[in-house]
């Protein structure tokens, strides 16, 4: 497994104190990545481990997973190491390791990891295909459906949307998120808005990369009123 990144981090990352593993390369190119070092497998970017040397220290660290903390694997986009990833999560079940994967959801074969994570986190861009994939590289047909499969798989199901100015905030935006989100509501499915942020920005201009966002700060006024419309359908409104 290909990994650029590993660490602690607290209920960001999915419930609890988790180990957070970065697995290399993306098939997205937002322009706002707060990872842009992750986005490409390049020599010496990056360091390997195995199954069975990750369950290892996933187990030798199982007094720091507090509050019902465990492991996560994100990226990058963690499921482009599909075959390493399933192995590994696999391996972690079965030692009684908490799992959770936080994804883009592009994967067609994402439903199948079901059975070995424990939680999900999902980012869905923009609810418009073509204006997802003119931003990000990449249409969200595969997201949209692989989010439905995991509400009817029962999995803990995290939703977030980051907030963009000029992507995603204009009323028929938000009118299409919350229509799409009403139908997916359930139980076991929470919705959480992120405000943009520049944490990347420098990571960007390090690696020489033309960092291209302008103007994406979002008033919290919106976020508030993107939260209470959601709220008020009775989705399960979340800030982690």
């Amino acid at each position: 497994m290909k990994i650029f990144q590993k660490g602690f981090n607290y209920s960001q990352d999915g419930r609890g104190n988790r180990l957070v593993y970065h697995l290399a390369g993306c098939n997205m190119r937002c322009p706002w990545c707060s990872n842009p070092e992750g986005m490409s497998v390049i020599d010496g970017s990056f360091f390997e481990m195995s199954v069975q040397e990750l369950t290892q220290e996933a187990l030798s660290s199982k007094p720091m997973f507090f509050d019902g903390g465990g492991v996560t694997f994100t990226g990058g986009e963690c499921t482009l190491q599909f075959d390493e990833l399933s192995e590994t999560l696999k391996s972690l079940k079965s030692n009684g390791i908490d799992t959770c994967i936080e994804t883009n959801g592009t994967n067609e074969r994402l439903v199948e990891l079901s059975q070995y994570i424990d939680r999900v986190i999902v980012d869905l861009k923009h609810p418009d295909f073509e204006k997802h994939k003119a931003v990000t590289g990449v249409g969200n047909a595969v997201t949209k459906q692989n989010i439905k499969l995991l509400c009817d798989a029962e999995k803990d199901l995290l939703i977030r949307v980051p907030l963009i100015n000029g992507f995603n905030t204009a009323c028929d935006d938000i009118e299409r998120f919350v229509e799409f989100f009403e139908s997916v509501q359930g139980e076991n499915v929470r919705f959480e808005l992120l405000k943009y942020h520049e944490y990347g920005k420098s990571k960007w201009e390090k690696l020489g990369l033309e960092y291209t966002v302008q103007n994406g700060f979002v008033d919290d006024t919106l976020r508030k009123e993107f939260e209470e419309k959601m709220k008020r359908l009775g989705l399960n409104v979340v800030r982690t």
